[in-house]
């Protein structure tokens, strides 16, 4: 199974930093997706709940930068500290540098907010982001530093098509959440549009695209577990977030799925 494996992704870096963060970061995306699907959310959004304990809580604007902001500029520094090192590793930089700068963009001309989060639910997610960013091209570096053989099938040209499908899926739905609310509304709806028909979370949906993209075109063990990590939480938060659709609105509509249309 792993010979089959690995003629699809580089054989894993020297790097005991490197394994066990690839192993940390699934474990802990796959517990999270868990964790949504049996009623434990992470503490934002529409799932932020007020604390009887005095929390820190800043708004939800300012939370999300917070949460994107160290992931970019980890993305952004990887063409100053590993520069030169062939195409795959550019434009694996360039995919991780601009899907965060498209979410700080998102944050500060595209989404409205009206709600809060806590500062202790805000630096975990944070340093995930900021983890997964450096990681995945630090390992990319090493690929290159050890010169490992490029796998026998070359995924890269395929991952940019998929990735600029999920990066553009993604923007188009978040666009069409920001256009729900009018001026100073604050109340949640059944957003329409899209693939909103069919799913309440295309934009986790192409999410889950992007991540997949940078897999193809890294194809190092740590991207592809990162990517199946993030389908786990992903596939979670949608599975929760249907629930949450279904328990405030009557007129919910039975056929629309979570994040799978059709299936799930």
């Amino acid at each position: 199974m792993s010979s089959t494996l690995f003629k699809f992704v580089f054989r894993p870096p020297a790097s005991v930093v490197v394994s066990a963060f690839t192993i940390v970061s699934f474990l802990v995306l796959a517990y999270c997706g868990i964790s949504e699907m049996i009623g434990k959310h992470l503490n934002y959004s529409k799932f932020a709940t007020m604390e009887k304990k005095k929390k820190i809580k800043v708004s939800s604007r300012a939370g999300m930068i917070l949460l994107y902001g160290p992931a970019f500029v980890a993305g952004a520094a990887s063409f100053w500290l590993y520069p030169n090192e062939g195409l795959r590793s550019m434009l694996l930089n360039f995919a991780v540098t601009l899907h965060y700068f498209k979410r700080l963009f998102e944050v500060l001309f595209v989404h409205k907010y009206s709600g809060f989060m806590y500062l202790d639910s805000a630096i975990p997610i944070t340093l995930s982001y900021f983890v997964s960013a450096a990681t995945m091209t630090y390992c990319q570096h090493l690929t290159v530093t050890e010169g490992l053989p490029e796998p026998q099938i070359d995924l890269m040209y395929p991952g940019v098509a998929v990735f600029l499908i999920g990066i553009i899926g993604n923007f188009y739905h978040h666009c069409i959440l920001s256009k729900l609310r009018g001026e100073g509304e604050k109340e949640y709806k059944i957003p329409k549009g899209g693939l909103f028909g069919l799913v309440i979370c295309p934009h986790y949906l192409f999410e889950i695209t992007v991540f997949y993209g940078i897999s193809m075109i890294s194809q190092t063990v740590y991207a592809l577990c990162f990517a199946v990590g993030t389908t786990f939480y992903l596939v979670g938060r949608s599975y929760a977030t249907r629930k949450w659709y279904v328990s405030k609105f009557e007129d919910f509509p039975k056929n629309v799925k979570a994040v799978i249309p059709f299936i799930f």
